[in-house]
């Protein structure tokens, strides 16, 4: 069976080129694109990506199981993964990765001057259950300045990158925490156009609750393609 996907509404995702934002205009392609067919790799795999890569555990708060939890505000993130039509994506691979409390990277390109936390690396990957659902614990990630500029400071968010049942659901984006100041002025966040589907960028908050362990949590469902599908942020 042939399986038809709906191309994404522009104005739903995020701008191809965003003026004081250079890198973007290195990120995309100079000459239209050409159309051509999808292959029939690309309508049906990646598959079995959870037995093809290590799974980590749902709690990354810590750099190794059981050891020392890294600084900062314990969170919770929750929500489901669904295709155009609302239907789970069960088997999915989720990816994430992060800064740390203060702002800070585990990579050697991040020149931002704040601490490494030396309990938390703020990478994880993990596989969606039969509903599509998914969870992993963390620390609330710190804002951090572009260096490249000398205003912009990047709002507290995570990445996410997720392998769903094909090519074409090959997904990449970032979500963002409600409520920060940071979020009115971030280039890549507010160069998605539609309102609505800037929303869908932005983590829901859940009641919470007092107990032995205390976390705030957090939910964000995606749908991976149609006219509600998650925004792409890179």
């Amino acid at each position: 069976m042939q399986v038809e996907y709906e191309p994404y509404q522009e104005s739903t995702q995020l701008a191809r080129y965003i003026h004081d934002y250079p890198r973007s205009f290195t990120r995309n392609p100079s000459q239209p694109l050409i159309r051509r067919p999808l292959t029939l790799s690309e309508r049906t795999g990646p598959i079995d990506m959870e037995r093809r890569v290590a799974i980590d555990s749902e709690d990354i708060s810590s750099k190794d199981p059981g050891g020392p939890r890294a600084i900062g505000q314990y969170i919770a993130v929750t929500g489901r993964l669904m295709d155009e039509d609302g239907a789970p994506l069960a088997g999915a691979v989720i990816e994430i990765w992060q800064a740390n409390a203060a702002g800070k990277y585990v990579h050697e390109l991040d020149r931002h001057q704040a601490p490494i936390d030396p309990n938390f690396t703020g990478l994880g990957r993990f596989v969606t259950g039969a509903e599509g659902q998914y969870k992993f614990l963390s620390i609330k990630p710190g804002a951090y300045p572009v260096m490249e500029s000398d205003w912009w400071w990047r709002p507290p968010h995570i990445h996410f990158s997720i392998f769903g049942p094909s090519w074409m659901n090959r997904y990449v984006t970032q979500i963002f925490f409600p409520g920060e100041p940071l979020n009115e002025t971030d280039l890549l966040l507010n160069a998605v156009q539609d309102p609505e589907a800037r929303d869908r960028l932005i983590f829901e908050t859940t009641p919470t609750t007092v107990s032995a362990v205390n976390l705030l949590t957090f939910r964000r469902d995606f749908v991976l393609r149609g006219k509600r599908a998650t925004p792409a942020l890179d």
